[in-house]
C-alpha cells in the first residue's frame, strides 16, 4: 500500500470513528429520552460504554505506536496522529459527561440546568480538554460516583498516552530498532 493510500485510509478510519463516538452518545441520549432505565441504571450502562471506549483507544494508542516505530514513521506524523486520536478521546469524555449529567443533574458542579446542550456540551468539552492536559481548573468538577469514575479513566488514559506513549516514543523505537537489528 501506497504511502499515500494508506493517509487516506488513517483519515476515513479516524473520521470514521468520530462519527461512531458521537453516535454512540446520540444513541445514549435516546435511550435515555425513551425513559426505558433509571438514572441510576443509565448512568452504569454510560460508564460501560466509556470502560469500553478507554480500552479502544488504549489499545489504539499502542497499536499507533508500534506501527509508528516499524514503520519508522517521522515524529512529527506521530504527533500528527496521536493528536487527531487525543482529540477523539477528549469528544468521546465530553460526551459522556454530558450523558452522566442529563440522567443525573448535578453530576458535575458548575453546570447549569438551565444552560442549552450546546452550552452543556462546550463545558464538557473543556472539562474534557483540561483533564486530558492536565491543567484541571476546578471550575468543573465530578460529583457522583459514575462522574468521577468516568473522569478517572480520562485522566489515567491521558496519563498512558502522554507520559508512556509519545514521551518514550523515541526511546521505544531505539529500543525495538535495537531488538530487530540483533534478530537480522
Amino acid at each position: 500500500m501506497s504511502n499515500e493510500s494508506g493517509n487516506a485510509g488513517q483519515i476515513v478510519r479516524q473520521g470514521g470513528e468520530v462519527v461512531v463516538i458521537i453516535a454512540m452518545a446520540l444513541g445514549l441520549q435516546a435511550v435515555w429520552g425513551r425513559g426505558w432505565m433509571s438514572g441510576h441504571a443509565f448512568c452504569l450502562v454510560v460508564l460501560a460504554v466509556a470502560f469500553a471506549k478507554t480500552t479502544f483507544f488504549f489499545v489504539e494508542n499502542l497499536q499507533h505506536i508500534l506501527m509508528a516505530t516499524r514503520d519508522n514513521m517521522p515524529y512529527h506524523r506521530v504527533l500528527g496522529l496521536m493528536g487527531v486520536n487525543m482529540a477523539q478521546i477528549t469528544l468521546s469524555f465530553a460526551l459522556d459527561f454530558w450523558c452522566l449529567e442529563t440522567a443525573e443533574p448535578a453530576s458535575f458542579s458548575s453546570i447549569d440546568a438551565a444552560w442549552s446542550q450546546a452550552e452543556q456540551i462546550f463545558e464538557f468539552f473543556f472539562f474534557s480538554v483540561l483533564n486530558f492536559s492536565f491543567f484541571g481548573f476546578g471550575d468543573v468538577t465530578p460529583q457522583t460516583v459514575p462522574a468521577k469514575l468516568v473522569t478517572m479513566m480520562e485522566v489515567l488514559l491521558a496519563f498512558f498516552t502522554v507520559i508512556f506513549l509519545l514521551s518514550d516514543f523515541v526511546s521505544l523505537k531505539d529500543s525495538l530498532s535495537a531488538r530487530k537489528r540483533h534478530e537480522d
